[in-house]
């Protein structure tokens, strides 16, 4: 069947109805509340189980697979609009160093380690097996499935495969699984030995949180009208923005591609850039105050949300069966990495909060943000700990090298090969950990027992 305009509503019509009834499943179901599962990632399953793979119940389109890149694209064209202030790095280290250096340095590591570590056990054990399968794993679990799609699809363009987007999704899938399961059982087992400082078990989150549905009374604006509904509509304004962005990204990926057609730039990393572009222009203009950053953000979420979904819903039966056993392999490194940054690194490096602060990047790099936000808020429910205040100043200037990293890694890995690059990007984090402890120092308590200290 030809694909049209009608094929993509419909499928973003069908991934709306799979995520209706995944809200109503996180209201009712305990487990999922237990284990804060998300619902793009439950509508996600269920559009794998009735698509046509399994049950051939949703006549789910051939470019379904593609959304998830798609829709990165757009949440990085988002990233920078509404951002006003300038990028202090000076003010950055000197407030929030020891997050900048211990979140760079465990993805650095992440990337490095899956390279060099991961693509050595797939030479030993899977010869049969393409090195750069590696990289799929740290662009699945560090990125979620927006990575995964932008790393899988660099790939696919520099091997001549078409099977890279779906193994990095199982990989996201995977990660985000891990995140949410092994995050809980570590906040659970750091609140018996003392390691928490606001809980002292892992369900003490409000029912909101867990059934997923905000009282009347705390409910809040999602955003400002920053434009008079009068002229244009304030959402329509915005996303026009977010979309002009990517607008400008994709026109720039295939014009330079005409002079330049073996450099794989990743177009989300173009979009976020024009989006700094635009941003840039506006700061000039009387619209400097008329792009409110809640909003842009929230646009992001919602997309984020479907990325998700698609990226579960369109992940390979057949590819996973091919590779099985070297995903579940790697997976195993995948999550030892960031074991041990909760329970090593981070508890002697970070000079406050050190589980609150370890159990973040946990989340974040088996899964996504999002992810490291749950688990952040399970064991600090009222934000004391400043994590993710920090971790948001840290963020301005992370996102600038996570695009270095993103652009440059799957480029590197096939002209250099995996293990040069990945001896490189683990050098690069071990020197982060060093000028972290170098700068902040080394905490020598063993970090338990810390509910009465500051």
């Amino acid at each position: 069947m030809s694909y049209d305009a009608y094929s993509f509503v419909l499928d973003f019509a069908f991934m709306s109805l799979l995520l209706i009834v995944a809200q109503f499943m996180r209201t009712k179901i305990k487990f999922f509340q237990k284990f804060y599962i998300p619902a793009s990632v439950l509508a996600g399953f269920m559009g794998l189980l009735l698509g046509p793979q399994v049950l051939n119940v949703i006549p789910w389109s051939e470019k379904t697979g593609s959304y998830s890149y798609l829709l990165i694209c757009i949440v990085f064209a988002g990233l920078y609009l509404g951002k006003k202030e300038k990028l202090d790095v000076k003010h950055i280290f000197r407030s929030v160093g020891d997050t900048f250096c211990i979140n760079m340095a465990t993805e650095f590591i992440c990337f490095g380690s899956a390279l060099l570590i991961g693509g050595g056990i797939l030479a030993i054990l899977f010869p049969t097996v393409f090195r750069e399968f590696s990289l799929l794993l740290p662009a699945g679990y560090c990125g979620g499935h927006g990575y995964a799609s932008t790393i899988g699809t660099a790939l696919n363009n520099l091997l001549g495969r078409d099977d890279c987007v779906q193994i990095g999704q199982t990989f996201a899938t995977l990660g985000l699984l891990t995140g949410l399961f092994g995050g809980i059982a570590c906040i659970n087992w750091a609140a018996r030995h003392g390691a928490t400082r606001y809980i002292t078990k892992a369900d003490a989150l409000p029912e909101e949180c867990r059934t997923g549905i905000v009282p009347e009374d705390n409910q809040k604006s999602m955003g400002k009208e920053t434009i008079n509904p009068m002229s244009m509509d304030p959402l329509a304004w915005h996303m026009a923005l977010i979309l002009l962005a990517t607008l400008i990204g994709y026109k720039f990926y295939y014009w330079y591609k005409e002079y330049l057609p073996d450099i794989e730039l990743p177009i989300m990393c173009l979009t976020m850039l024009a989006g700094v572009l635009i941003q840039s222009v506006l700061n000039y203009t009387p619209f400097r105050e008329s792009v409110d950053k809640h909003t842009v953000d929230r646009i992001g979420s919602m997309m984020t949300d479907y990325l998700v979904g698609f990226g579960i819903a369109s992940i390979s039966i057949t590819v996973v069966k091919t590779f099985l056993t070297p995903i579940a392999v790697l997976c195993i490194l995948g999550t030892i990495w960031p074991l041990i940054m909760v329970f090593f690194v981070g508890r002697k490096l970070f000079r406050n909060h050190w589980f609150e602060r370890s159990i973040f990047i946990f989340g974040w790099c088996t899964g996504v943000v999002a992810i490291g936000i749950t688990l952040l808020r399970i064991c600090d429910p009222e934000m004391k700990s400043k994590t993710l205040d920090d971790y948001g100043t840290a963020y301005t200037l992370i996102s600038i090298v996570e695009v270095f990293i993103v652009a440059l890694t799957p480029q590197l890995a096939v002209s250099l090969g995996c293990g040069i690059v990945g001896v490189v990007e683990m050098l690069i984090g071990i020197m982060l950990i060093f000028t972290c402890a170098r700068i902040y120092g080394v905490k020598k308590n063993g970090g338990f027992k810390t509910s009465k200290m500051k």
